[in-house]
């Protein structure tokens, strides 16, 4: 067969077939000096070995970080678990924070006031653009009925309108629909607040010759028993003087952010109930 014709490249291939088993019986006996013939075979059986050593020393080194990589990565995600978690914890205890300081503030202010006043929640909010109302977790089962003045210690938020068993609706200052009867603080001049926009208010049926200025606190009069007298409702933003109109416009913007609401009083007492010195100062500060 031509498999038996010996050739150069065949002889070169099989030397190294023949030689390994030889150099590993070799090394498997006891150490003595290598004849010359022999030392071909263990130079080919070093540099063997030592490339074996290098690429399973570097396959070893591979598979260990591709193992760590992995760990890594799962280490990692376990990280931002625990770091999404810890940041959910923590907007809920800020957000406890907040309540808790708003509703203590309202504890101290209920302390100190003459009004009886009851605590409630906003639940809800009027979607539509013709209204500006909100709806409290307070009904007829609270003693709440129509027309009852709806308050914060910053000042005036509206009045309520519908009520039910266990809830009601507070049309706000802001609503076209509300009327409040209004006194500039400082000249005591009179005019009826009235909602024009979900941020704007407007003083009407002010006489040209009023004094009132921009900057100018508007607080409840009291007279349309309402509100209990002198708490704030708006200040004035501008005054303008239109030729050929006995009348004042006054635009004013509201004390109460009404898209801030959250917690607020309803006056169950307020016919002819004034802001006692005490209140009034909180007011003040606020």
């Amino acid at each position: 067969m031509n498999f038996f014709n010996l050739d150069l490249r065949k002889i070169i291939l099989l030397l190294p077939i023949i030689a390994l088993p030889l150099i590993s019986i070799n090394m498997q006996q006891t150490p003595r000096p290598t004849e010359w013939y022999g030392k071909p075979f263990a130079y080919l059986a070093s540099i063997s070995q030592s490339g074996y050593f290098s690429f399973s020393s570097e396959v070893r080194n591979v598979t260990a970080l591709y193992l760590n990589l992995i760990d890594i990565k799962k280490e990692n995600n376990q990280l931002k678990h625990q770091n999404a978690e810890l940041t959910t914890q923590l907007t809920a205890m800020t957000e406890l924070k907040l309540e808790n300081e708003r509703l203590n503030q309202l504890f101290q202010f209920k302390q100190k006031s003459k009004m009886e006043l009851l605590g409630a929640k906003v639940i809800g909010r009027d979607i539509s653009i013709d209204h500006a109302t909100v709806l409290i977790n307070r009904g007829s089962k609270d003693g709440i009925k129509n027309g009852l003045a709806v308050m914060t210690v910053e000042g005036a938020v509206g009045y309520i309108f519908r009520v039910t068993n266990k809830t009601s609706r507070v049309m706000l200052i802001t609503d076209r629909y509300s009327v409040v009867d209004g006194i500039v603080q400082r000249s005591r001049t009179r005019g009826l607040v009235e909602g024009k926009s979900s941020d704007t208010c407007l003083l009407k049926y002010v006489n040209k010759s009023s004094d009132v200025v921009t900057g100018d606190l508007i607080v409840t009069s009291g007279l349309d028993n309402l509100f209990p007298k002198g708490l704030p409702i708006a200040t004035v933003e501008l005054v303008n003087k239109k030729p050929y109109t006995v009348n004042l416009e006054v635009e004013l913007k509201p004390i109460i952010n009404p898209n801030k609401l959250e917690e607020l009083f309803v006056v169950l007492n307020a016919n002819n109930q004034d802001l006692n010195p005490e209140e009034a100062e909180e007011v003040k500060k606020l």
